[in-house]
């Protein structure tokens, strides 16, 4: 799996091996002459032997991670005690060995080692996703913790008419064939204009997290013992170092992307809540200038793409409405991936492995609890790549295909690196990827899917443009706040009695988003969102919504195409897949702005790709906006 843990066999060897790995000391046996001979001088390390270690870990490691995403792969396709115990003790015992790599790799620091060498110590060192205490009951714990938080999301329902309305797990309601999942709730949301109904789901669902919060404080507290351990100041500061920068350079270098893209974000709320005014009255009227959260078509207010119908220009309706169209077609799941596979086929790479279409799980299956949220895994380093979703025919799905398989061409890509350089450039560039080919989701490339007959004018601009911009700009807030709130839990600036108002405190200052109805300390709504109890890092997703138009404009030059960016689709040139696969084979193997250069010519972040795209889109709600108030206004800072 891409965001997985490895794993390894469990035998007393490896408990030993960690507990004294961990100690710092050596395996010795109490004779008097080996007691002695630990008090001498430990010979200094040399530059050979750093080179045999990492040849050694590199091997073990390669080797045990395929059973660790096995594990991984079978307690999210099949959700039982017994799998979510299995796959907690994988991760135990994966992450006991990973930690005991990394303790014993410090001995080497400050050898002069090769590049590349000194490139997969760094790796190794950053490469745990979930940093745990030394202490085996401590780090049992941890990874207990996470698996019941995880399986706490994937069983989450909401059940109307239930007592209290509240949401449940299946077992807890008398009648639970009236519950609904997540992805019968986000189904409901896209089709429901009724705000009280839409109130109604938004809350159901969130109560999902109120569980959660003591389990959810508890591996923040095992989480950073395990950081610090590892020498970072907390597990925030551990991701942030994933990035050839410090972490307080990371953070600011956030912040000046999202200073480049704010401008246009502030006209499509300004627009939207005007849009949406006009149609719910009061019911989307706040004093304070922000959008109520449920009336913007998904459960989280992170992409408005489906409301599109209700803030659509009069005079400019969609030119097509692809999700029609595949359902008109009867396209099933295994038609939509078919889709998404020859578009990267056209760019000149390998058709899927026969392997992808027997072990996917595409739909979701009749008979058992899942984990449905859309996910790429690569399962033994190689070409034993899957996709696990429910996908259904609509347009957001038709999109998520090329997104997730993305994922799956850069990891066969790059399996020709050794296995510490197996992996994206950093996560970032790995969500950018199919995010990019999606840009590609053109009415020329639909024409030539035959999905659509003739390819609109480009008057027929500004209504794509809007739709697109619902989902990629109205996002990015939410993709930058989410690790911004975990930051501030990991690092102490926010503590569990103020979890809640931080969450709310960060989408009203980014997103100016409120909720539909009254929140407090008893609720702990960062956990209705999967990657919170999912310990998923997020800022991949706003550095994706970076990186992905500066790939696609990369593309578009090396296709040799002229004309507006927005228009551009690159299917059938092999010249940009050319181009793309330069950077995808490269995997880790050199720091991102190398990378990045590798495909764009430049080695920095830089948003203004986004711009050139969405210019006709920006003038044209300028215009829209006129005599509109910007912005909203803030309440007091819960925090001070």
């Amino acid at each position: 799996m891409f965001y997985s843990f490895c794993a390894m066999k469990f035998t007393i060897r490896t408990i030993l091996t960690t507990l004294l790995a961990l100690a710092g000391l050596l395996l010795t046996v109490s004779t008097p002459a080996q007691i002695a001979a630990t008090t001498q001088p430990a010979a200094k390390p040399t530059v050979a032997e750093a080179l045999a270690f990492i040849d050694n870990a590199e091997k073990e490691l390669a080797a045990i991670s395929v059973t660790a995403a096995r594990a991984s792969w079978v307690e999210e396709t099949y959700i039982t005690d017994d799998t979510i115990a299995l796959v907690a003790e994988a991760n135990d015992r994966a992450i006991a060995r990973q930690t005991a790599l990394i303790y014993e790799a410090r001995k080497f620091d400050g050898l002069p080692l090769p590049p590349d060498a000194a490139r997969k110590m760094l790796l190794l060192k950053l490469g745990i996703g979930l940093p745990a205490p030394s202490d085996p009951a401590l780090r049992a714990e941890t990874t207990q913790k996470a698996a019941e938080l995880d399986a706490a999301y994937g069983r989450g329902k909401y059940c109307p008419g239930a007592p209290g309305d509240r949401s449940s797990s299946p077992g807890l309601d008398d009648n639970p064939d009236h519950c609904l999942g997540i992805d019968d709730i986000n189904i409901k949301m896209t089709q429901s204009h009724d705000p009280k109904e839409l109130a109604a789901l938004w809350t159901g669902w969130h109560a999902v997290g109120k569980p959660m919060r003591g389990d959810y404080a508890r591996l923040a507290e095992l989480s950073n013992q395990g950081a610090r351990e590892l020498g970072f100041a907390d597990t925030g500061a551990l991701w942030r170092s994933q990035y050839d920068m410090t972490p307080d350079e990371f953070s600011a270098d956030i912040e000046r992307l999202w200073k480049q893209v704010e401008p246009l974000y502030l006209e499509l709320h300004t627009y939207v809540r005007h849009k949406l005014i006009e149609k719910y009255g009061d019911a989307a009227r706040r004093p304070d200038g922000m959008i109520p959260g449920h009336l913007l078509g998904n459960m989280w207010a992170q992409e408005w793409g489906n409301i599109y119908d209700e803030v659509a220009p009069p005079s400019g309706p969609m030119p097509y409405d692809l999700g029609a169209i595949l359902k008109a077609r009867n396209t099933d799941s295994k038609q939509l991936v078919q889709f998404g596979e020859g578009f990267y086929k056209s760019l000149g790479f390998d058709a899927l492995p026969d392997t992808f279409w027997q072990r996917s799980m595409l739909s979701h299956p009749r008979d058992r609890e899942v984990v449905c949220h859309p996910s790429a895994w690569d399962i033994d380093n190689q070409r034993d790549v899957r996709i696990k979703a429910c996908f259904q025919p609509t347009a957001d799905d038709f999109v998520t295909v090329h997104h997730e398989l993305g994922h799956n061409y850069y990891q066969m890509a790059y399996r020709h690196q050794p296995f510490f350089f197996q992996n994206g450039a950093n996560d970032g560039f790995h969500e950018a990827i199919g995010d990019a080919i999606a840009l590609n989701v053109t009415p020329d490339y639909l024409k030539k899917l035959g999905l659509i007959d003739q390819v609109p004018p480009p008057s027929a601009d500004i209504p794509l443009l809007l739709h697109t911009a619902l989902d990629k700009i109205a996002f990015l807030p939410f993709g930058l706040l989410i690790d911004k709130w975990r930051w501030q839990v990991y690092s102490g600036q926010v503590t569990p009695e103020h979890y809640n108002s931080a969450w709310w405190a960060l989408r009203e200052k980014y997103q100016g988003i409120a909720p539909p109805v009254e929140r407090s300390e008893a609720d702990f709504d960062p956990g209705a969102k999967y990657h919170i109890p999912g310990n998923v890092p997020y800022m991949r997703y706003f550095l994706a919504r970076v990186y992905q138009f500066q790939f696609y404009r990369a593309m578009c030059q090396a296709a040799g195409y002229k004309g507006p960016l927005n228009r551009c689709s690159v299917y059938g040139s092999k010249e940009a897949g050319a181009r793309l696969n330069s950077m995808l084979s490269l995997g880790a193997s050199k720091p991102w702005p190398e990378a990045l250069k590798a495909m764009t010519g430049t080695d920095k972040a830089d948003a203004s790709a986004i711009v050139e795209y969405f210019q006709p889109l920006i003038d044209w709600l300028k215009e829209q906006n006129k005599g509109e108030k910007e912005g909203w206004t803030l309440p007091a800072d819960p925090l001070k």
